[in-house]
């Protein structure tokens, strides 16, 4: 086929289907940008106003003006965005400006001349990020407020509320260690799958999809595995314990343990507890030498993790009035001090790319990821970029969906807030959209979905 007759099929080259997008009237994207989009910009509008008294006690007037002006600047983006007005490139010069403009010029290449860039004809995953930078833009654009996260009142919410189900995680971790020299192999691999699927369903706190509502995890998240396990779709659980115990290196104690797990992070309170616990137990079990984690530069999606968020979380774990939590909080402390863990925030991961294009346009990122043995993406922006958020046949292997994008084992840990999923059987897709028409969006189902390039 010839570029000209595929990109007339819809497609953007041989087999590649198009992206989602909110041309689809009454599609999961054109309700996600009718509707809950305009919803977190006015969230982020109240905020700023209610915060109005804080800005004037630490900035003056000063402090006022800056806050009406951010108002001024994401009131204009909400009009924007509802009347489909065409994408404006970003004016803020941060470090990262010329790269989203330069995305947006290739999304234009991509158009042609017929029309604009614009908010309900271009690719949803575009027009989504776009949407969180120039939330960025706004704030960022008026000093001395141009630190303040919009979204930092949810997530400091959603860890408070998640209290009980952190007590219940940061015990069953602290008992697990306590036992840990008398493990079998059999005993870790399950406790290991135990916290790979508490991870893994962390991952429905998510403050994006409920348009920043309430959203916490309030039973203890050990007890609710076995209710959970038929909902997950694809589980390559064994995939991960196998690369991690074959990645083991001989240590001189007789000991074997993989160099490094890399977690790319999703969102702020409960799940994020739920990664530190797990990345925790694989060095305290001794199946992982390092763990870094990678989070976001600025807030973006509501409710990702940001190094201040990171930061908070284990400061607030440390002074929690309960033993197991806060001897976990300090457990971590000392991990990171001693560069055990470590956090990352490298740029792409707040710019619109699908992963694919990571080789080329972040190199070093993609460089750093190859160093590791084991690479988790945790949630679901992860998981649209890794398969390009593109109208995939639900069949398709998740091989093909990923275009060369391997810098190593990899492990997709995913409840379903999207619709695009891949790695399916022949007829799953069909029989869940019988028994339950909305499976790929309401965050009931999820996937744990490997791929493996270095292992045999």
């Amino acid at each position: 086929l010839t570029s000209a007759t595929t990109m007339a099929a819809g497609q953007i080259g041989y087999g590649v289907p198009s992206s989602l997008s909110a041309k689809v009237t009454g599609s999961f994207a054109y309700l996600t940008i009718r509707d809950r989009m305009p919803t977190i910009l006015t969230k982020a509008i109240d905020t700023i106003h209610r915060n109005k008294n804080k800005f004037f006690e630490e900035h003056g007037e000063e402090g006022i003006s800056a806050e009406k002006q951010a108002i001024s600047l994401l009131s204009k983006l909400r009009n924007e965005l509802q009347t489909d007005k065409p994408l404006l490139e970003l004016m803020d010069g941060l470090s990262d400006t010329e790269s989203w403009n330069q995305y947006m010029q290739r999304q234009q290449r991509q158009l042609g001349d017929q029309e604009l860039v614009s908010w309900f004809k271009s690719p949803w995953l575009y027009v989504e990020c776009y949407m969180y930078r120039r939330i960025q833009e706004a704030i960022w654009l008026n000093p001395p407020i141009n630190n303040f996260d919009v979204f930092n009142e949810g997530k400091t919410q959603s860890f408070f509320e998640s209290q009980q189900a952190v007590m219940a995680l940061c015990t069953y971790l602290g008992d697990v260690q306590k036992s840990m020299e008398k493990l079998s192999e059999n005993q870790l691999s399950e406790h290991f799958n135990k916290l790979l699927q508490v991870s893994l369903w962390g991952n429905k706190c998510d403050l994006s999809i409920s348009a920043g509502q309430e959203n916490s995890q309030k039973a203890s998240p050990i007890d609710s595995l076995p209710s959970l396990q038929s909902f997950i779709l694809v589980n390559d659980s064994n995939m991960v314990w196998l690369t991690l115990t074959s990645s083991r290196r001989p240590e001189g104690s007789g000991q074997k343990t993989a160099d490094r797990v890399d977690i790319v992070l999703d969102n702020a309170g409960f799940e994020l507890v739920t990664d530190l616990v797990l990345a925790d137990f694989l060095v305290s079990s001794g199946l992982v030498r390092h763990i870094h984690f990678h989070g976001k530069c600025f807030p973006w999606f509501v409710s990702d993790v940001t190094a201040n968020d990171f930061q908070w979380t284990i400061r607030q774990t440390m002074a929690a009035n309960h033993k197991w939590m806060s001897k976990s909080g300090y457990q971590w402390q000392s991990y990171l001090n001693e560069g055990i863990w470590s956090y990352h925030d490298h740029p792409f991961w707040t710019q619109p790319h699908e992963f694919c294009d990571m080789a080329a346009d972040a190199p070093d990122l993609y460089a750093t990821l190859q160093e590791a043995n084991l690479v988790l993406f945790k949630g679901d922006l992860n998981y649209r970029k890794l398969t390009g958020d593109r109208a995939w046949g639900h069949t398709v292997d998740f091989c093909t969906a990923l275009r060369g994008f391997e810098p190593a084992p990899l492990c997709s840990l995913r409840t379903l807030k999207a619709n695009v999923q891949v790695g399916l059987q022949p007829g799953q897709g069909e029989k869940l959209s019988t028994q339950d028409p909305s499976w790929m969006t309401n965050g009931k189902y999820a996937v744990i979905q490997f791929h493996g390039p270095k292992l045999e």
